[in-house]
């Protein structure tokens, strides 16, 4: 089958998305409008490959390069993304997919390509799995979504049911960013700049929402960012303030996500990725969801090495320890500077 491969621009994005919501593998990191938050909120060049047969479109591969004297440079598919990768109409087009990219990063003279899939692939490529993907099914109402938790972890929903929480969807960020700047500054994390959700509400803005949890008081407590793609609820940027834990917040908090998605047709929760045997991906395992290796595919351009920007590599210890102790304000005003380059 004669393929021609090109990069699209903004006018060709309806037919981009169309094909990744009707292929089995197109996930919400997909979709085109990804390439409008990444340029709008970090300036970051985008190469988003697009393959064309004689039927029409057959395949996409997403691609951002990332530059950055502290962190490196690299073509990735895609940054701020859990899943990535080319999808297509067969093996063989996502090879020609892979190796497009692999010719844009040599041209670009990055340190390295990064694919990110979800499924391993048989393409040559270095493999690095330190993540897992966290997932279930919704099940039909409130009471049996709760039967299908965990005991342990069942046992700390009821507890917080009984906290007086309250809750509440929209598409505010202002409440939302200050809880998740505290969160990501008491992780020793730069947040991203509140122009990068306000981008995401906007270009999301139907498959997208906010839920707030506020404490019996009527203070704000824990909150997360949502996106809904086919049959299935992201729950994807979420935090809270030092009291969250004490009250049970945040495990209120996505329990109602579940409901709510369920309400809304959804009947997949997807629970996003974490670090194997992190905290995070422990707390994931006691809802009861098996973690799912993810495959993230290298090839080294200029790099010798995989690279390691986790926040358990040694040489960023000092770093976040630092970054700990900054007044929340000043976390919030450098932030952004560094957490651009962190996806």
């Amino acid at each position: 089958m004669s393929v021609t491969i090109t990069i699209i621009n903004a006018a060709q994005h309806q037919v981009w998305n169309e094909y990744v919501e009707q292929h089995q593998n197109g996930s919400f990191f997909h979709l085109a409008g990804w390439q409008t938050v990444i340029e709008n909120s970090f300036g970051h060049a985008c190469y988003y490959l697009m393959a064309q047969g004689d039927t029409g479109v057959c395949g996409v591969l997403p691609l951002v390069e990332v530059k950055s004297a502290l962190f490196g440079h690299a073509l990735v598919s895609t940054p701020f993304c859990v899943y990535g990768g080319a999808i297509a109409d067969s093996d063989d087009i996502l090879r020609q997919l892979e190796a497009r990219a692999k010719e844009i990063s040599e041209q670009l003279q990055v340190d390295y390509l990064e694919l990110r899939y979800r499924h391993a692939q048989d393409n040559g490529m270095l493999l690095k799995q330190a993540h897992a993907t966290f997932g279930c099914e919704i099940a039909e109402d409130s009471e049996q979504i709760l039967a299908k938790v965990k005991k342990k972890q069942r046992a700390v929903i009821r507890h917080s049911l009984q906290n007086d929480l309250q809750y509440e969807f929209s598409q505010e960020i202002d409440v939302f960013y200050q809880l998740l700047s505290e969160s990501y500054r008491n992780l020793g994390t730069p947040i991203f700049s509140k122009k990068y959700f306000s981008e995401l509400v906007h270009t999301f803005s139907e498959s997208s929402d906010i839920l707030l949890i506020k404490d019996a008081n009527g203070q704000p407590s824990n909150a997360v960012m949502n996106f809904y793609f086919k049959d299935q609820v992201l729950p994807y940027y979420g935090g809270g303030n030092a009291d969250a834990r004490h009250i049970k917040s945040a495990d209120f908090m996505y329990y109602q996500v579940m409901c709510h998605a369920r309400e809304k047709g959804c009947n997949w929760y997807d629970f996003g990725r974490s670090k194997n045997d992190s905290g995070p991906y422990k707390y994931k395992k006691n809802w009861g969801m098996e973690p799912e290796p993810l495959h993230y595919y290298y090839h080294l351009v200029k790099a010798t090495e995989l690279p390691n920007l986790s926040p358990n590599n040694p040489k960023y210890k000092m770093f976040i320890n630092l970054w700990q102790k900054l007044p929340l304000s000043i976390s919030q005003m450098i932030g952004p500077f560094l957490s651009k380059y962190l996806g």
